[in-house]
């Protein structure tokens, strides 16, 4: 027989719809824009989405060009302008509706970790929009992408995909080195999710700086001083913020594999929700990290 549905904290909740006319959901999208970057925002909105049903989610691109890549500054005008139209269409149909306020959209910057740069083009691009909007911090440091890490170290034969498996993987790397971009901030933010990641591998885990000359070989340097012999470098990118083939070199200088970036990881699409949420208030859904299979 079924067991009967258990009331009170056993149940599962109501799932979260987003409430009427709130303001849109604009994911900020750094670096060229290309049929890979928009497809890879395409997946991490739809997971957004998927996560918050009734969720008015758009992209906007730092180097955008207004037509098949709308440039942020567009996208939030246009954002603006719909909603505008749709107050004053419901006053002309006889509704009574009070005057929206409040912001137009939540910028969520598609950004693992701090990159001072890129982060004052899209305050750039908010203010050039001029409408209220609110900009939130970047999706890292965060347990969810430590586990985003581990699986894409295990998708590339560089780590195990459960330490608690008895088995090896003969190419499992004994030290990882955790690439950044944004300079010594960034590294020190990746350094947080570095600690995550090497107590989910039980191997020692050292950020560096993709785009500071030498970072990536003092670090793999000092890993291989303290005994690692094989050594994995793990990009903690999500993708369109550098030229891909700068991980490749990277992992030439470092004399190692490297794993993808993370890319449209599930746990990208819902931290970009949570920045969203918890920017409007509206019941932030806690992030739950879930074991890498």
């Amino acid at each position: 027989m079924p067991r009967p549905r258990q009331p009170g904290r056993h149940r599962r909740p109501e799932p979260l719809v987003a409430p009427e006319d709130a303001p849109a959901l604009v994911l900020a999208v750094p670096g060229a824009p290309s049929s890979a970057t928009r497809s890879l925002a395409d997946e991490v909105v739809s997971i957004a989405r998927s996560e918050l049903p009734g969720l008015d989610a758009r992209i906007g691109y730092l180097d955008g060009d207004d037509e098949e890549f709308p440039s942020l500054t567009s996208v939030l005008a246009h954002a603006a302008g719909e909603r505008t139209a749709r107050f004053e269409q419901a006053r002309a149909a006889g509704m009574d509706v009070k005057e929206p306020d409040g912001p137009v959209a939540v910028v969520v910057p598609l950004l693992a970790g701090p990159d001072s740069a890129l982060l004052r083009q899209v305050r750039q691009a908010v203010m050039d929009s001029r409408v209220a909007a609110e900009l939130t911090d970047v999706l890292g440091p965060h347990p969810l992408l430590a586990e985003a890490l581990h699986v894409r170290l295990s998708e590339a034969g560089l780590a195990r995909a459960d330490r608690a498996r008895l088995f090896t993987v003969a190419t499992a790397a004994d030290g990882i080195i955790l690439a950044s971009v944004g300079g010594d901030e960034a590294v020190q933010a990746a350094g947080i999710t570095g600690m995550l990641l090497a107590a989910r591998l039980a191997v020692p885990v050292m950020a560096a700086a993709l785009d500071q000359d030498g970072s990536i070989a003092s670090v793999a340097e000092q890993l291989r001083g303290s005994g690692s012999q094989q050594l994995a470098l793990a990009p903690y990118l999500i993708g369109p913020e550098i030229d891909a083939s700068l991980i490749e070199e990277a992992a030439k200088e470092a004399g190692c594999s490297a794993a993808e970036a993370l890319g449209p990881y599930p746990a990208i699409g819902k931290l970009a929700l949570a920045k969203y949420t918890t920017a409007l208030g509206i019941a932030p859904q806690q992030a739950q990290s879930t074991p890498a299979h």
